[in-house]
């Protein structure tokens, strides 16, 4: 038995085919890449009043977007739903093949149903489109082929492009089901804009993780009611001195007869205006004019940039001139606000 360590020409060649499936691996990716990109812009180009036809349909019904596919069309299906849920157009999945064993009592009159089946004749799919006909429930398909069962009993045919799959034998669902992926989208955004969706109401339906942080409202935050330090024109400095002490924000809001503010007095002010007739003097004298505030349906992130920017700690919230409420930076920062 010869023990001797491989090394030398053996080693490189061993090194040599390492590059080569390295090399086919990275052109493999790139011709994934290159097939779903035509297929993309395929159906980006091609898009017509078919495309408006579904939005309408879908706006249009006073219940909810059904989306139904099987197979790898299902799992396209099942993001496709989650995506509308999540940018204001209720939604649910419903599996084809349950479909056939109950579930159609999902579907109600008053929602629009949306297939997905790339050959148009995936047989599960039967029973969904037999029962959107019966009772007039709109249909809108995602196909493949306008000439196939889905296609042609659908209210609304979305046509996916005639690219090839990525898999190179044809046959795994590569390309098509990005194109699924991609028109579902599309739909989401166009009926998004429709409807006027707003960030307010994206961090309602998101208000977990980062993402639903990031979109914290400024009322969601504020201190209000009676946590405000605020006090008169007229009150002395050490009236202010109490309610800063007392309710702990490091400042107070300066408020005239007609409850708007006009004024704050901070740490500064107090250290500034530092003699012995301080006492005697009142918040009026001492006050630095035309406070910053934010709006109550401001982002809290505005707040916290809007708080970084004029080194200050805190900072009243208004509704017009009146002050509702008021935040502290630690709030922000204990909201994961960073």
């Amino acid at each position: 038995m010869n023990d001797t360590p491989v090394t030398g020409p053996a080693k490189s060649r061993s090194r040599t085919a390492r590059d080569r499936s390295a090399e086919a691996d990275i052109e493999a990716a790139r011709r994934v890449f290159r097939l779903e990109a035509d297929a993309l812009r395929a159906m980006g180009d091609a898009l017509d009043d078919t495309f408006v036809r579904a939005v309408e349909l879908i706006d249009g019904a006073s219940g909810r977007a059904v989306v139904t596919g099987m197979g790898k069309s299902g799992h396209i299906a099942r993001k496709i739903s989650a995506t509308l849920a999540s940018t204001g157009t209720p939604s649910l999945f419903v599996h084809p093949g349950e479909a056939s064993h109950g579930d159609l009592g999902m579907i109600t009159r008053d929602d629009a149903v949306l297939a997905l089946s790339n050959s148009g004749e995936t047989p599960e799919l039967a029973d969904v489109i037999s029962y959107c006909r019966r009772f007039d429930v709109p249909l809108i398909a995602i196909t493949g082929r306008a000439a196939s069962t889905l296609g042609e009993n659908a209210d609304c045919t979305l046509l996916l492009p005639p690219v090839a799959e990525a898999c190179p034998m044809g046959l795994a669902p590569t390309t098509s089901t990005t194109a699924m992926i991609a028109m579902g989208d599309a739909l989401a955004i166009a009926l998004l804009d429709r409807r006027g969706f707003t960030a307010e109401d994206f961090q309602v339906l998101h208000p977990g993780g980062k993402l639903g942080q990031s979109l914290l409202r400024v009322e969601d935050l504020m201190h209000q009611g009676d946590a405000l330090p605020l006090v008169a024109p007229d009150d002395k400095v050490a009236d202010a001195l109490l309610v800063m002490t007392a309710k702990g924000f490091g400042c107070a809001g300066v408020v005239d007869s007609a409850g708007d503010l006009v004024g704050v007095i901070t740490d500064g002010d107090l250290r500034r205006h530092m003699s012995d007739t301080l006492p005697s003097l009142t918040c009026g004298d001492i006050m630095t004019g035309n406070p910053k505030t934010i709006r109550v349906q401001a982002l809290a992130s505005e707040a916290l940039g809007q708080m970084n920017a004029s080194q200050i700690t805190s900072l009243f919230v208004a509704r017009g001139n009146a002050p509702v409420g008021i935040l502290h930076i630690h709030d922000c920062l204990r909201a994961g606000l960073v």
